[in-house]
């Protein structure tokens, strides 16, 4: 192992004892503390910035950005997801607007281009920090009377279901990897073209009908995909 590997190892092993928002000692401090060059010291901390594990704020410091968040290859609610992870889930209404679907988000509905949907875009917040940004096209149809206020903090599920009886039986979500662009960024308050992951979810209620076509971006850094694998073993003891 190289001096480089061991340095950013000592640094990981001093994270784990440390909660998110924290600050490491100053670059002066840390180096002769850890007995390596401020140079490689500087490389190991960029190293666990680019992986998500700290964050440098120039003229502040580095700071600890805690464990990420794993998403379960599951359909669920963000509301849901963090309060099972014992978070405080949060929403703030970015965005409101009710008009015509167009061509692009009427096909993702299975709707007329020319009918009406409300457009929601809305910052996710896990214990008031940003988490994910969300932009929820709905058919108008579907949920007559809906205001921005009523989106603010809570589930769209749970409103869905107990205002309006609609309930998602079924979903289907795609997941790339992308960037961050200059007004994302800000929201997320992250550097611009910070890696993000992109979630595209089409959802249908029981009766077949589309009752939500989702775009949302999670900050890489604080988000990260879980999937458990069934492995399947043959007679001789092998996995097949």
């Amino acid at each position: 192992m190289t001096k480089y590997h061991a340095v950013r190892d000592q640094i990981l092993d001093r994270l784990e004892q440390m909660a998110a928002g924290e600050q490491l000692p100053p670059e002066r401090d840390l180096a002769p503390e850890l007995g390596v060059s401020r140079m490689t010291l500087r490389r190991a901390i960029d190293e666990l910035v680019a992986r998500g594990v700290v964050r440098r704020r120039h003229g502040a410091g580095v700071f600890a950005l805690g464990p990420k968040v794993d998403q379960g290859l599951m359909a669920t609610s963000f509301t849901a997801d963090m309060r099972a992870r014992g978070l405080r889930a949060g929403s703030r209404v970015l965005a409101f607007e009710v008009g015509s679907a167009g061509v692009r988000i009427g096909r993702r509905l299975q709707i007329d281009p020319a009918e009406e949907v409300v457009q929601i875009t809305r910052l996710r917040l896990a214990d008031d920090v940003p988490m994910a940004l969300e932009e929820l096209h709905v058919p108008r149809s579907l949920v007559p009377g809906l205001v921005a206020e009523d989106l603010e903090g809570g589930s769209f599920y749970e409103l869905l279901d107990s205002r309006y009886g609609q309930v998602v039986a079924r979903g289907v979500q795609t997941i790339e990897p992308t960037v961050l662009d200059d007004q994302e960024a800000g929201d997320l308050d992250v550097p611009v073209h910070s890696p993000a992951l992109q979630f595209e979810r089409t959802s249908w209620n029981p009766d077949g009908d589309v009752v939500e076509f989702v775009r949302s971006v999670y900050r890489g850094d604080r988000y990260k995909i879980r999937t458990e694998l069934p492995v399947r073993v043959g007679r001789d003891g092998g996995s097949a």
